[in-house]
């Protein structure tokens, strides 16, 4: 019998093994931030990801994207689940990042929340589709520097009081580069009164000691 996400594929790809910086969760040599997040501190409390974006996952995630491939959102959902709950965040809510209305209209889902839902349902922990918005469509972040990826992100998100107000709020994405869109996404939460932000990511690249991001 075929599988949306073979036990092959699973072997291939694992966890991110630490030490990792403690803010923005890149692999690095001890558990201290990182000099990006020393630089710029992220206003988000903490990013994780279940694993790098290469290989089968990058595969999946393209299909998952572009092809259509819903089912394999709530496959790819269940190790996320796992990782997360390793860290033991304590969750009021959990969200994605939203897509623009273009984008969305022009592929009928919004891939992270197909991961989103079912990371909700397991671990009983509310999830909401409105609690942010993207204000403006934004260009691909495909082969942008990193200063460019945050100011394409600048004010791309708002949130509503009524449901970001002291809670605190997990946003999930498929791939997680710079950080810029989960950023922008926690600017708009904690600018209408989320207690904290945390972001977790099925996938990420990862940055080398020179700053430079490999999604080879």
């Amino acid at each position: 019998m075929g599988a949306r996400w073979c036990a092959e594929c699973a072997l291939k790809t694992d966890e991110i093994p630490p030490p990792l910086c403690p803010i923005c969760g890149n692999p690095n040599l001890n558990h201290e931030p990182c000099t990006r997040c020393l630089v710029s501190r992220p206003l988000f409390s903490a990013l994780r990801s279940y694993t790098i974006f290469r290989g089968p996952i990058r595969e999946a995630i393209h299909k998952l994207k572009y092809q259509h491939d819903i089912g394999l959102g709530e496959a790819l959902a269940f190790p996320m689940i796992t990782s997360l709950q390793k860290l033991n965040w304590s969750l009021d809510i959990i969200t994605s990042v939203p897509l623009g209305l273009a984008r969305f209209k022009e592929r009928g889902y919004n891939q992270a929340t197909l991961l989103a839902r079912p990371i909700s349902l397991y671990l009983q922990i509310p999830f909401s589709s409105h609690i942010l918005t993207r204000t403006r469509e934004t260009r691909t972040q495909v082969g942008l520097t990193v200063n460019e990826r945050q100011e394409n992100m600048f004010g791309a998100f708002q949130a509503k009081r009524v449901l970001a107000q002291g809670k605190n709020i997990l946003v999930v994405d498929d791939v997680a580069t710079s950080g810029a869109t989960l950023n922008a996404c926690a600017k708009a939460l904690l600018d209408e009164g989320a207690s904290k932000v945390y972001g977790f990511s099925l996938a990420r690249a990862v940055y080398s000691p020179n700053g430079e991001i490999d999604i080879s």
